[in-house]
């Protein structure tokens, strides 16, 4: 065992072509630490629907160079042998650290490879990418990113030619492409051959968020602003000036890139704290909305003033914005399909219904929203937001914001707010209350366990409401591919659901709970939220209970 370690350990110095995770793996080695080269050698990061994401160090574990070299080599054959090898493989990054070494790598490799390479300019929003892929024709895209995951990790996201994340089967197929390449030193890496893009690209990207208004919609929604030290705050700041908004307040704090994300424990505007600071700003500034991106911007969160918080606002669930977005695109004479992943709240299908519109649900991930045919709108409770699908084939946290600040703005010429609109839906809709159980771990095989306990032992009951539908969604569904989850169904005074899998992107379990109280009139409305709370909190109890998390 010690001896493998060492031996895999040595293999991998010897064609490690970066001096600082060289170093850090010589330490290792030389130290004798066991139990940290068993962590980086016990098999290797695996490429999926999300790409590549971990935690950055040395070894087939790790994202680093010598990973990133390997999952481009991997895409370049596969786009070969899908008969696009001539084409243009687009590349965007994020300033997290190492980003733009890994930019720069799969830049080389595909050079290498006979395909054609652009890189963006500068760490720019994931959505820019996106755009950028059918804007330029490219057959493919990459975006080095890992979200809103912690400062030590990076990630690798892939997108095929029609401007969307890959799926199954092409994941796999990619994957064992990437097993099949040899030596580093047999994937040819040239020096210079790619195109480092200008402005261009991003000014076509702004050009088009225009598209999301409608000509002489009111402009006059006060905006508090924070990037969360990512990239988002140049690009945002564009699109609002282009639109006639007033020029958002910064958080200044987070608003430059950092990849340490010094004021957060986690760059996540739904983690506890991360939007301490952007409260604190609007206590000064007093705006109408606080708008976050996370810090790729592909995600946008919104908080609304609210005398009874402590902060004097209120995060708006990402649910409840789904659903403010489809009421405003609904009032502006939107058509097509409005689509979500099964883990968001079914307010969105009965607002689909009430205005004549499509509706279909989708497994979890913008991958699986934005391949819906006849999309209009598309959107999931993790604060992703499709609102041009036409522009921007994913999650896009800049129209997104966009959209909300035209919709501020059109409720304050009434007088109103974003929180007295969602009270309109609880009135015409029932009130669809939300809320999340989420188990982070380190050891994955206690998630395993969870959801074999689940399947193992059924619940029959949760929060004093009848289990009268339980779907192991591995089987697939008829509307649904298969997917490791799984679905209940309850009924009593309340309607209520409970959905439970594992992150597709960070280890943890999720458990999304909804809840549905019928209001009758508008002075029912503190009761059912009261009664939506309190179902929500013993729902996450006895879920918890009956997983064992």
């Amino acid at each position: 065992m010690q001896q493998d370690l060492v031996a895999r350990a040595e293999a991998w110095l010897a064609e490690d072509p970066d001096s600082d995770t060289r170093d850090e793996l010589r330490k290792l080695v030389d130290s004798g630490d066991l139990d940290a080269l068993a962590e980086r050698f016990s098999g290797t990061l695996q490429f999926g629907t999300a790409g590549l994401r971990g935690e950055l160090g040395a070894g087939p574990m790790r994202m680093n160079r010598s990973v990133v070299i390997r999952a481009a080599a991997g895409l370049a054959a596969y786009l070969k042998a899908t008969g696009q090898g001539g084409g243009l493989v687009v590349v965007g990054y994020d300033a997290r650290h190492k980003s733009a070494d890994f930019a720069r790598d799969t830049a080389a490799v595909m050079t290498g490879a006979g395909l054609r390479a652009a890189v963006l300019p500068r760490p720019l929003p994931t959505p820019v990418l996106a755009f950028a892929i059918r804007h330029l024709g490219a057959v493919a895209g990459v975006e080095v990113t890992a979200s809103h995951n912690p400062p030590q990790d990076n990630g690798y996201k892939v997108y095929l030619g029609d401007g969307s994340q890959i799926v199954p089967p092409m994941d796999g197929e990619i994957a064992a492409e990437i097993d099949a390449v040899g030596p580093l030193d047999s994937v040819p890496r040239p020096e210079d051959g790619w195109d480092i893009l200008g402005d261009e690209v991003l000014n076509a990207y702004l050009e088009r968020t225009d598209a999301v208004l409608s000509a002489g919609s009111p402009r006059t929604a006060r905006v508090v602003h924070t990037a969360l030290h990512g990239v988002g705050t140049e690009t945002l700041n564009a699109a609002f000036a282009r639109a006639g908004f007033p020029a958002p307040v910064p958080v200044a704090e987070q608003a430059d890139p950092d990849p340490d994300f010094p004021t957060v424990a986690f760059p996540n505007p739904e983690e506890p704290g991360a939007m301490d600071l952007a409260f604190a700003t609007a206590r000064r500034a007093a705006p109408d909305i606080v708008i976050a991106n996370d810090p790729d911007a592909d995600r946008c969160a919104v908080a609304v003033p609210d005398a009874d918080a402590e902060s004097g606002w209120r995060m708006l669930r990402g649910d409840e914005v789904g659903a403010l977005l489809a009421a405003h695109l609904v009032n502006k004479g939107a058509g097509g399909v409005f689509a979500e992943s099964i883990v968001s709240s079914s307010l969105l299908g009965r607002i689909a219904e009430a205005a004549g519109v499509g509706y279909q649900e989708t497994l979890t991930g913008f991958k699986w929203i934005a391949r819906v045919e006849g999309l209009r709108y598309g959107y999931e409770e993790a604060l992703g937001y499709c609102v041009d699908p036409d522009g921007v084939r994913d999650k896009d946290g800049i129209t997104a914001a966009l959209l909300v600040a035209e919709l501020a703005s059109e409720l304050k010429e009434q007088g109103r707010g974003l929180a007295d609109l969602l009270d309109d839906l609880a009135l015409a809709h029932g009130l669809h209350a939300t809320d999340q159980l989420s188990a982070r771990v380190r050891d994955l095989s206690l998630i395993t366990e969870a959801m074999g306990r689940l399947r193992d032992h059924p619940p029959t009951a949760l929060a004093g409401l009848t289990v009268v539908s339980a779907e192991d969604l591995s089987a697939g569904t008829p509307g649904l591919p298969p997917t490791d989850g799984l679905r209940y169904h309850l009924d009593g005074t309340y309607r209520a659901r409970v959905i439970v899998r594992p992150s597709g992107t960070e280890p943890k379990l999720k458990c999304y709970l909804e809840v549905v109280i019928p209001v009758g009139e508008a002075a029912d409305l503190p009761a059912a939220r009261t009664r939506g709370t309190e179902l929500l909190a013993s729902l996450k109890r006895d879920v918890a209970t009956a997983a064992g998390i």
